[in-house]
């Protein structure tokens, strides 16, 4: 029986990190998650993979705590590893190496020491991320998105209950893009999930809880649906000729101007039509993600 229950949560309180030379990558994170797939979403530089790092224990914060259920992280960062499956945002292998190998490898390191064990778990995470086949080929050969399942598979060794995966999609194609969500979504079933991604589409196609992160600040959190529901109301746009741009946009600040067919589309945020051109917008989840930057760079 899993052992993943409401309250096996992950509660972050006060987090900050400051690297050599001053730079502040985390500015008091606070977060509580539950079971399923959390989505941390962010432009590069946002403090990000400073935050799965930190989560991860392969960094210490200056200051604040971290738990996952009863064990305090940095107290006892070799509890956390027991139940930690990570998939780092560059997933770099030996060239020789073949998947079977590194999942073997990755096993014996996670304390699966007997053999018929062992070869048992990499055979079934094989056949989970769809590489059988191609289980004796060096993973260096393989393209990103199957790289990736790798990655993942190595992360799911140990049955852990805390999975992070930092920027798993950046790259792929959409048919490999697509089967890692559908992996994610299954994974999602049995521990705490966190999604690192700068990809507004990963979350809002995978997850019902999210953070938005500028700046190492949390600006933005809760489900897509109910933080999008702030700009009801308030979001228009417009489509105009490229020439036009200069005169739909004078006196508003576009939260997004984007080509069209040799067109622009401009999008604002306002309490009141911002012009004759502009007709309402029901909001999307991009659209709140350009008003969370705006609103933190103001």
């Amino acid at each position: 029986m899993s052992d993943v229950t409401p309250s096996m949560q992950l509660r972050v309180r006060g987090l900050d990190k400051t690297y050599p030379g001053g730079v502040r990558a985390l500015s008091g994170i606070e977060l509580d998650v539950g079971p399923g797939l959390f989505g941390l979403l962010g432009p590069n530089g946002a403090g990000k993979s400073s935050l799965m790092r930190t989560l991860a224990t392969l960094q210490r914060p200056d200051a604040g705590s971290i738990h996952l259920g009863e064990t305090d992280v940095l107290a006892d960062p070799a509890a956390l590893r027991r139940r930690l499956g990570y998939l780092p945002q560059d997933f770099g292998v030996h060239p020789g190496v073949t998947a079977r190998g590194l999942l073997d490898h990755i096993a014996l390191m996670k304390g699966i020491v007997d053999g018929r064990e062992r070869a048992r778990a990499v055979h079934e995470l094989l056949e989970r991320v769809n590489l059988t086949g191609a289980a004796d080929r060096p993973v260096a050969e393989f393209s990103g998105g199957m790289r990736q399942r790798v990655g993942i598979a190595q992360a799911l060794l140990g049955a852990p209950r805390l999975v992070i995966v930092d920027e798993p999609t950046a790259g792929l194609d959409p048919a490999e893009r697509n089967r890692l969500h559908q992996l994610l979504s299954e994974i999602s079933g049995e521990a705490i999930v966190l999604l690192s991604t700068h990809l507004v589409d990963d979350v809002a196609s995978l997850c019902g809880d999210m953070a938005i992160l500028a700046g190492g600040r949390i600006v933005r959190r809760g489900s897509p649906s109910a933080a999008c529901a702030e700009l009801d109301g308030k979001l228009w746009q417009a489509r105009v000729a490229r020439a036009r741009q200069a005169e739909v946009t004078r006196g508003v600040r576009p939260l997004q101007v984007s080509p069209r067919l040799g067109d622009v589309v401009v999008t604002v945020v306002s309490a009141t039509r911002p012009g004759e051109a502009f007709g309402p917008k029901a909001p999307e989840l991009e659209d709140l993600y350009h008003h969370s930057l705006h609103e933190a760079s103001a």
